[in-house]
């Protein structure tokens, strides 16, 4: 009936099983007498395969162990409780052999909420406090959340008498499925609040205080627990999470906790070597220029970084130094780089290499 060998596994067993209840099932197959009789076929086979000692004697003696009718073959329904996976994930059986269902609580969980809020950078890199406004769902004050108007309550469901399941016979099954009437509850609001509309909540603006800590990145998400909707008829509120936005700098850069920028310096000041002062977030750094620096070096500045989410220290700063070529010479500037240009020795210029030369020195 099931299709599959003597050495089949109990896995493989119930495989076969639920590919062939999936097909016959009298709910797939309303009015089919045949489909009936082959779901209650298969059924019985299971029945017996799924016990163990059952399966031995069928084994051993085939019909003649075990009966050849469900009464003869002792078939016991309370062999599918163990696999209540088999329907109730597809057909949304709650009960399918006369077992006890459990009645649904009307009380539901809130939806989460999600609210965006722009910072500005020096607000990410040293945390904030500020406020956002939240649209949301309210338990309502009049019924307190029952959705009954005051003064009354939910009554017992007369479409399946409080029990939440209404039950129905097919052949020799005793199905229940939730009752459509109050959804599984068992009850049901006869006299409904009249300001909620028997929702029990009401849509409410909110101003919720919002800590944002410092070191937060573009993307940060922080959750606020039961700050989002409330839930249905008295149930639990969800979670409020606040995505956060970070404007750019228009001088620096963030690199994870590190900062980058880029310095301007003279021709003068890169071959005589300086000193400058570079902006950070704490206020201006003097930072000192050796001489001959050239443009494209990085100068590493300690702690002058973003501080660390949730934990102690900072980042760095990179500096990288630019050396800027003046684009427009007087006549007495340029008579003095050219003169400038006559005292500086050959071997300080810059040579044209050619590559075999090159690879020459890095084999040498």
């Amino acid at each position: 009936m099931l299709g599959v060998s003597r050495s089949a596994t109990d896995a493989e067993i119930k495989s076969a099983y639920r590919k062939l209840a999936m097909q016959y099932h009298p709910d797939r197959n309303p009015n089919n007498p045949d489909a009936e009789e082959k779901f209650k076929e298969c059924s019985e086979a299971y029945a017996i395969l799924a016990d163990q000692e059952k399966r031995a004697r069928y084994d051993r003696f085939g019909h003649a162990g075990i009966g050849t009718a469900a009464g003869a073959a002792g078939f016991d329904p309370s062999i599918f409780q163990d696999f209540s996976d088999i329907f109730g994930d597809f057909f949304g059986f709650g009960d399918l052999f006369g077992g006890g269902g459990r009645r649904r609580t009307r009380a539901q969980r809130g939806a989460d909420l999600r609210e965006d809020l722009t910072l500005e950078f020096e607000e990410a890199a040293f945390g904030a406090e500020t406020q956002v406004n939240v649209r949301r769902h309210e338990p309502c004050e009049d019924c307190k959340g029952s959705g009954a108007a005051p003064g009354k309550a939910p009554v017992s469901c007369r479409t399946c008498g409080g029990r939440g399941q209404v039950r129905y016979q097919q052949g020799f099954f005793s199905i229940a499925r939730t009752c459509t009437t109050c959804q599984g509850t068992g009850q049901v609001i006869t006299d409904p609040c009249p300001k909620c509309k028997g929702e029990g909540r009401t849509l409410r603006q909110r101003t919720v205080e919002t800590k944002v800590p410092a070191g937060v990145e573009d993307g940060t998400r922080i959750r606020y627990a039961g700050l989002g909707e409330a839930g249905y008829f008295g149930g639990p509120p969800g979670d409020l999470y606040v995505v956060l936005h970070v404007k750019e700098h228009p001088f620096f850069e963030r690199v994870g906790n590190d900062l980058h920028c880029l310095i301007p310096i003279s021709f003068s000041q890169a071959a005589l070597g300086t000193e400058i002062k570079v902006p950070t977030l704490d206020g201006d750094h003097a930072l000192k220029i050796p001489d001959g620096t050239q443009s494209g070096t990085s100068f590493r500045i300690k702690n002058k970084g973003i501080p660390m989410l949730n934990a102690h220290g900072k980042g760095d700063l990179f500096v990288e130094i630019r050396v800027q070529t003046p684009t427009k010479l007087n006549k007495r500037q340029r008579e003095l780089l050219q003169e400038l240009d006559g005292t500086i020795r050959v071997e300080n210029r810059p040579q044209r290499r050619t590559l075999l030369g090159k690879v020459k020195d890095i084999f040498a």
